[in-house]
């Protein structure tokens, strides 16, 4: 007999592996499908709406702006019609910076609250956390020199990617979560109040 909690983990699980595959690929009605009507997404670059969250991220695709992501292990914490998850994963990125083409890799985990709404199991809250990333010229025999008092200006776990998206005309944010702090701490506090059944105190968000 199978457990329907197990179920209910593969459902969460499935949704996080069809946002980055659907995401990465552009299929943009399809990743809308995974989110709750009120849901929102924070990122270094758009603390917002999910759906103003991929209206962006449409513009920035069809602009030839290149981000990938890479999954890996995931935990899901299920109480009732409310679950968080945590997945770890990569963020890959590919534009100039001073005119030589780098990729920036920043490791992390979503952080995700999920409800389940007539039957299904709808992302309500996306927060990426920022634990580790670097920076490397794509031609391994370009000169690459960065201004250290903007990279020292973001938090360590995402310095060089934000360093990047500064550089490409993004608007980032300083306070997004690394692996431990009271970002992490308010995170955390923020996912037992929503298995609690708590709405989402939106004052309480993280990077906006």
């Amino acid at each position: 007999m199978v457990d329907d909690g197990w179920l209910d983990r593969l459902s969460i699980r499935e949704a996080i592996e069809n946002w980055v595959l659907w995401r990465d690929a552009g299929e943009w009605d399809r990743l809308a499908g995974l989110w709750a009507d009120d849901a929102v997404m924070i990122t270094t670059w758009s603390q917002s709406s999910a759906s103003e969250f991929i209206a962006r991220s449409r513009r920035a695709w069809d602009a030839g702006l290149k981000v990938l992501h890479v999954l890996g292990g995931a935990s899901v914490e299920i109480r009732g019609d409310r679950a968080v998850a945590q997945t770890k994963m990569e963020i890959i990125q590919r534009a100039p910076v001073d005119g030589v083409l780098v990729d920036v890799h920043c490791l992390g985990r979503f952080f995700d609250l999920f409800e389940r709404r007539e039957g299904r199991w709808l992302i309500a809250l996306r927060q990426p956390v920022y634990e580790m990333d670097r920076m490397t010229p794509v031609d391994p025999t370009a000169k690459l020199e960065l201004d250290p008092q903007l990279l020292m200006a973001f938090p360590e776990g995402y310095r060089h990617l934000a360093y990047l998206q500064t550089k490409a005309g993004f608007n980032v944010t300083t306070s997004a979560p690394g692996t431990r702090g009271p970002g992490m701490e308010a995170l955390l506090g923020m996912a037992s109040a929503w298995l609690r059944g708590d709405d989402l105190d939106r004052s309480l968000l993280i990077g906006a």
